[in-house]
């Protein structure tokens, strides 16, 4: 889920590649031949053939085959895993390739892999993949096979490349008014009036904070008795009901006007709600944006089944039709706009963002010790993650 109150970096992101960690207590498990050996027959051999990302005459990305590949380097820690604290964004520790941006987007290569050991036996395996050839679908799609080689098994669903099923109109002819794409509403000036919008610098801090089975009981029964627009009864999921809470804690944590427009962004995977599905291997970034909209007096004034009716509505919305209206309103666009698994080790006991992730990007992860509560993970100004905990858990 990714939060967007106007700041600039929020939501449009830059070329990038969104980092993954995965944190493996029995990495005495792992021998070093395996992830090497696993490269070839997998996924991996499609991207290692197909080398590096390119502009075709038209402004658009292909990739070029040119056989530069992806190296997978091997690193010695010399702590231990216990040592890294609170699991979470480590990008000091160098744990993922770094990529230089500055070369150009046919230099840097599509996937970056790091496999780091520690003393005490754990494994960190450090993955990051170019967000225009897939999405986390995908990444975790690419990462499994990955795994299943590495343990002497076949991949079970082959990958699907065949870009057509995401192809537009033959002329677009987009059905909605797809504000998703527009620019955010400009902020006006915080009552805090701590100006971190502005030029002033602030101080970004990133935590996660866990919400227990208890929590979410809790909050889901304060949205009971929700209808829809037919008088039918409503039952919110768990993410509805979290992003919900999050919005409303996030909006007076940060002191915003009553009269102030909030956008929230939230990724939709459009894999099986488009029509017909596409095939379950489909390897590719098909990430759709819902956007509920309301102001922040609204969210304030109203019970929290306003909020999570305001989510769950926008995201039932994203049905064949608008996927497909989306896909033909991005055609129309200037070309310049812009699970887990184990390889033998276990099951990992964090999987999460490598990098923190900009202000008011925000993730709700389910917990590694399956007990029914999840993890929300946020950035935020220092003085606003401060008071936006308290407002958290205040359920």
């Amino acid at each position: 889920m990714a939060l967007n109150f106007g700041h600039p970096n929020a939501y449009r992101l830059p070329r990038s590649h969104p980092l993954l960690l995965s944190l493996y207590r029995w990495g005495r498990l792992f021998r070093p031949s395996s992830a090497q050996a696993a490269r070839p027959p997998g996924p991996g051999r499609i991207l290692s053939d197909s080398g590096r990302l390119k502009m075709d005459n038209n402004s658009r990305i292909e990739i070029k085959r040119n056989g530069e590949g992806f190296f997978v380097p091997e690193a010695e820690a010399d702590g231990e895993m216990a040592d890294l604290g609170e699991f979470g964004p480590k990008p000091e520790l160098g744990l993922i390739p770094t990529v230089d941006y500055s070369l150009g987007i046919s230099t840097y290569p599509i996937v970056l892999l790091q496999v780091t050991r520690f003393r005490c036996g754990g494994v960190c395996l450090g993955v990051g993949y170019e967000h225009h050839i897939s999405d986390g679908y995908s990444a975790i799609y690419f990462i499994n096979a990955w795994s299943d080689i590495a343990r002497g098994l076949n991949i079970t669903i082959p990958a699907f490349w065949d870009r057509t099923d995401l192809s537009p109109q033959s002329p677009p002819n987009p059905r909605f008014t797809h504000i998703e794409f527009h620019a955010s509403p400009q902020i006006k000036t915080p009552q805090n009036d701590t100006n971190h919008f502005g030029t002033v610098p602030h101080e970004t801090v990133f935590s996660t904070f866990k919400l227990t089975r208890d929590h979410l009981n809790a909050l889901k029964a304060n949205c009971k008795d929700a209808n829809d627009n037919n008088g039918k009864s409503i039952t919110y999921s768990t993410y509805e009901v979290v992003a919900g809470h999050a919005w409303r804690c996030v909006c007076k944590a940060r002191g915003m006007p009553e009269n102030q427009e909030t956008w929230l962004y939230i990724p939709v995977d459009g894999r099986f709600r488009l029509q017909p599905p596409l095939p379950k291997g489909y390897f590719a970034n098909v990430i759709f944006t819902a956007l509920p909209i309301a102001l922040c007096g609204e969210l304030q004034s109203n019970p929290l089944k306003f909020a999570v009716g305001k989510i769950h509505n926008a995201i039932a919305r994203m049905d064949n039709d608008y996927l497909r209206s989306a896909i033909d309103y991005l055609e129309l666009l200037p070309s310049e706009i812009d699970a887990h698994s184990h390889f033998g080790w276990g099951k990992p006991v964090h999987m999460g963002a490598g990098a923190i992730p900009p202000d008011g990007i925000t993730y709700v992860m389910p917990n590694p010790t399956n007990d029914g509560g999840v993890l929300y993970a946020l950035s935020l100004p220092k003085e606003e993650m401060e008071l936006f905990e308290k407002l958290f858990y205040d359920i």
